[in-house]
């Protein structure tokens, strides 16, 4: 393969091809790249920095982004989608990321999880299948809302959402602390408590409500980067929507966030993240084989230390965009990618199957690209701090990555929990008990406090 990446009418200033992994990608999905290359160039970058100045949701990119199909991307062909599969959508939201506009990247990896929900359950829902036809031809652009301003990155315990069963539809409440496109999507796959909800918060169920429906204030959103994608607060205020909204049975809640809102979002945001250290690295080469310092006559690539800290920058990022990829293709064979018919059986969950695999790879991403940020802003000096470099807004967009739902914290703590003590352990909606710390307490009261705490128990469950 040629290491020539065109760039409007000149090369790409960046990596070339030597350092993608293009083998991943068929012959349709390297056409497709290069198409969306092309398109970052002549249009999605531009409108970049003027989201991030001006707080500005990138409506025009999403335009640009229907003009190519990519809306549906993970849309059957014959309901008027692309039919792509988890490899090419790790590979578009990367592409976006890297060349065009990190926002618009992380709004379209939101879209990409509602569609991905939305489809899950499209089978025998009509409206649903309504929607995903009319996706790139109206640029309808979907978002999730899963989060809760009472429980924070926990966002599969949504305490202050819920829905009950009315005349001819569902009653649904829903606040949410982050939602991306808040305010400015035209759809919303939101999470709330079921209609026979009885205090399990493990009994969850998906509604599709329409942006007439939602509250929002994306004139409050102001956030360190990522600043286009308006993530704000919104609020479904006990609004009546039909029947066929719900979005699978009643109690699918938890099904569908293991087996495609989280699979998806963990992939697509994890590609996000690798898009921009990639933009980072891109800028850092442009800039130090440019520079040159008069009194040594050597450009700041020349040093040994600016060499050493790209070489590293490269091969961690190019570490976890192989994990991203790994996993991206392991759905694809689970899937027969991304083949939606799968799930007429609703038992039927193989994303979830490597979930804990997903968890490992938007930690990886993450935290490669908040060192990696970090060392091309050292790499390109006193230029990388003014803002017309570039290095600065990336490096704002990808500090997002460590404290996005779930956290790193949160997920570390997973798989460490997970591997020493078992998956049951996790306890998502603090249901089990944990014997062992509860008896550890108990024995360090003495009898006066044990009596006490007794009859207060006993009072309790008289009570209840």
């Amino acid at each position: 393969m040629s290491d020539t990446k065109p760039w409007g009418s000149e090369a790409f200033w960046g990596l070339g091809y030597d350092w993608d992994p293009q083998w991943v990608l068929t012959p349709e999905q390297k056409a497709l790249q290069g198409r969306l290359i092309a398109l970052c160039q002549s249009t999605l970058r531009k409108h970049a920095v003027e989201s991030d100045e001006k707080r500005l949701f990138p409506r025009e990119n999403f335009e640009a982004l229907a003009s190519m199909g990519l809306l549906g991307l993970n849309v059957p062909e014959a309901w008027g989608g692309l039919g792509e599969n988890h490899t090419c959508t790790a590979m578009v939201v990367e592409t976006i990321a890297r060349y065009g506009c990190a926002s618009t990247a992380m709004c379209y990896t939101m879209h990409v999880g509602a569609v991905a929900a939305a489809m899950f359950r499209s089978h025998d829902n009509p409206t649903i299948q309504e929607l995903m036809k009319r996706l790139d031809r109206d640029v309808l652009v979907g978002t999730l809302s899963y989060s809760d301003p009472e429980t924070g990155s926990h966002f599969w315990y949504p305490i202050s959402s819920g829905a009950e069963a009315v005349d001819g539809g569902w009653k649904v409440r829903k606040k949410a602390s982050w939602t991306t496109s808040g305010g400015f999507a035209d759809w919303y796959i939101v999470q709330t408590t079921s209609p026979d909800f009885g205090g399990d918060y493990s009994n969850l169920s998906c509604f599709l409500v329409m942006a007439d429906e939602v509250k929002a204030e994306p004139s409050k959103w102001d956030g360190l980067g990522l600043r286009g994608n308006q993530s704000g607060a919104i609020e479904v205020d006990n609004v009546t929507v039909p029947e066929d909204r719900l979005v699978g049975p009643v109690g699918d809640g938890a099904s569908s966030n293991d087996e495609t809102v989280d699979p998806f979002f963990l992939l697509c945001s994890s590609a996000c993240w690798n898009g921009i250290s990639l933009g980072l690295i891109d800028i850092a080469k442009r800039h130090t084989t440019a520079r040159r310092h008069a009194d040594v006559g050597m450009r700041v690539a020349d040093y040994p230390t600016i060499q050493d800290y790209v070489g590293e920058a490269v091969m961690d990022t190019n570490t976890s965009r192989a994990f991203v990829f790994q996993m991206a293709g392991a759905m694809d064979e689970l899937t027969n990618h991304c083949d939606w018919s799968i799930h007429e059986d609703l038992s039927n969950l193989p994303r979830a199957e490597v979930l804990h695999w997903m968890w490992q790879v938007k930690f990886v991403a993450a935290k490669n690209v908040a060192n990696v940020s970090d060392k091309m802003l050292h790499a390109c000096g006193g230029t990388g701090y003014k803002p017309e470099l570039g290095i600065e807004r990336y490096l704002r967009d990808g500090k997002a990555g460590w404290v996005m739902g779930p956290t790193n914290e949160v997920l570390r703590q997973f798989v460490g929990k997970a591997v020493l003590l078992g998956f049951d352990s996790l306890d998502y909606w603090n249901q089990s008990v944990n014997e062992r710390m509860l008896h550890n307490e108990i024995k360090k009261l003495d009898r006066e406090a044990k009596k006490a705490l007794a009859e207060k128990l006993l009072a309790e469950a008289e009570g209840d």
